[in-house]
């Protein structure tokens, strides 16, 4: 599918504006299906590219950095696929994601296992796959190194780089929910508790396979500053590790990733340059060349440049408050519509051609259509009059929102495009999930046994 030929904008809002007056032009809304989502190819590109340039600035010649993305953040092949193409690895956690990034195309080597509640089958696969992993805690680590012992690895050391994960206690940020590095955390060894620093030291020295240090303090609402100090802290131990021990085991530190995002505005801020310039600033040692570096990125990466289409389908009032009724809530925006303060995003509004919608702002709820009263996506939002017709855009949602949908009323998942142009300078729509069937609906909730 292609629209007509144009200039290829540089500006993500003005090639945001065209993709969806295409997607009217192509019919990509109807009845059947009410809403899609739509991400930025050429942004997802520009992205991954600066976060490679950033890191690029401060590393030392030759020191090994991968950046792995955070597969929960777009669970979808196709996008992995298309980032790691762009030289990404992939984060997993779980069997299911590691399922999708097998799938995607990753190789071992640019795998990475985290996850707090990990059976031994998925252990066991892991080491057997190759792939790095992440211990959470000392009875993980203890169910790894017997699968080490019993298995064919004891002695050819036939498995992938083995870490594990330390929470450094530094405090939460503004969002509860996403702070692992409180001091009651259920992410990783807690450094402070009592003991746990020096069963750390002793864990490295009778694992000689142990070699990384994995922490991950940042995600929405935690500021830089405190993910520098968390990295740092993890430097730390890892120079403290290798001073005990004698010798360089820790050779690897996976500094996780969560850089916050802006969705107050269009500006991408904070930039992953200002959090390369801030970590080489804070932890010069990280970058001297004596340790390999993982990242492990994921809403940064892509929110930006996604946004979830819809039709509004009717418009109402109650109690004097004019009322949107859309095909996205809470489906889709699941965060946005039980923790409103938290995960606030910008709706933006268009007529029914899909060209932006201008006119005196009236405030007004947008609403989702599931039942219950609170899916709302924007409450009392000062926006263009709304009719029934026109069209809503949930914007920054290319990470979580259109490909993590929550199967509330069976509603069916949104049919997700990829957008970008040609050389020609048309633009043009890739599939990169169909919209699910009402059969699948009934398929998946059983309806076949």
């Amino acid at each position: 599918m292609s629209a007509v030929p144009a200039v290829p904008p540089a500006d993500r809002t003005e090639r945001r504006d065209l993709a969806v007056a295409a997607a009217v032009t192509h019919d990509l809304l109807d009845d059947h299906s009410p809403l899609i989502g739509l991400l930025d190819l050429q942004d997802m590109r520009d992205t991954v590219s600066a976060l490679h340039a950033a890191f690029d600035e401060v590393t030392a010649p030759g020191q090994h950095v991968l950046h792995t993305f955070a597969v929960k953040a777009a669970s979808l092949a196709p996008v992995l696929r298309r980032l790691g193409g762009l030289g990404m690895g992939a984060e997993v956690a779980g069997p299911g994601e590691l399922a999708l990034a097998t799938a995607a195309g990753f190789p071992p080597d640019r795998v990475v296992l985290d996850s707090p509640a990990k059976t031994r089958t998925e252990l066991r696969e892991a080491l057997a796959q190759g792939i790095a992993l992440n211990a959470d805690n000392p009875q993980e680590l203890d169910r790894i190194a017997e699968l080490i012992d019993a298995g064919p690895g004891a002695t050819t050391g036939g498995h992938g780089p083995i870490g594990l994960r330390v929470n450094p206690q530094l405090g939460g940020g503004s969002i509860d929910a996403m702070s692992t590095a409180t001091a009651t955390s259920k992410f990783g060894v807690a450094l402070r508790d009592e003991g746990a620093r020096a069963w750390v030291l002793r864990a490295f020295a009778e694992h000689p396979w142990l070699t990384r240090l994995h922490c991950h303090v940042g995600s929405q609402g935690i500021p830089l500053e405190r993910m520098a100090a968390g990295v740092r802290a993890t430097h730390e131990l890892a120079e403290e590790i290798n001073a005990a021990l004698g010798r360089r085991q820790v050779d690897t530190l996976d500094i996780g990733g969560g850089l916050p995002v802006n969705f107050d505005g269009e500006e991408t801020t904070p930039t992953f340059a200002a959090y390369a310039h801030l970590l080489r600033r804070e932890v010069p040692g990280l970058f001297d060349g004596r340790y390999g570096l993982v990242t492990e990125f994921g809403r940064s990466l892509l929110a930006k440049s996604g946004l979830i289409l819809t039709r509004v389908e009717y418009t109402k009032t109650a109690g004097g408050r004019p009322i949107a009724v859309t095909h996205a809530g809470a489906q889709v925006a699941t965060r946005t519509v039980f923790a409103p303060d938290a995960w606030p995003i910008r709706v933006a509004a268009y007529d029914a051609k899909g060209r932006p919608k201008t006119g005196v702002p009236l405030r007004q709820d947008v609403a989702g259509p599931c039942c219950f009263a609170g899916d709302l996506v924007a409450r009392d939002r000062a926006l263009p009059p709304l009719a029934p017709g026109d069209l809503t855009a949930l914007l920054d949602t290319g990470a979580y929102y259109f490909s993590t949908p929550f199967a509330y009323n069976s509603l069916p998942r949104p049919a997700v495009y990829g957008y970008a142009y040609e050389p020609d300078g048309t633009l043009a729509f890739t599939m990169l999930r169909r919209a699910q069937t009402l059969a699948e609906v009934v398929t998946e909730s059983g309806g076949d046994l």
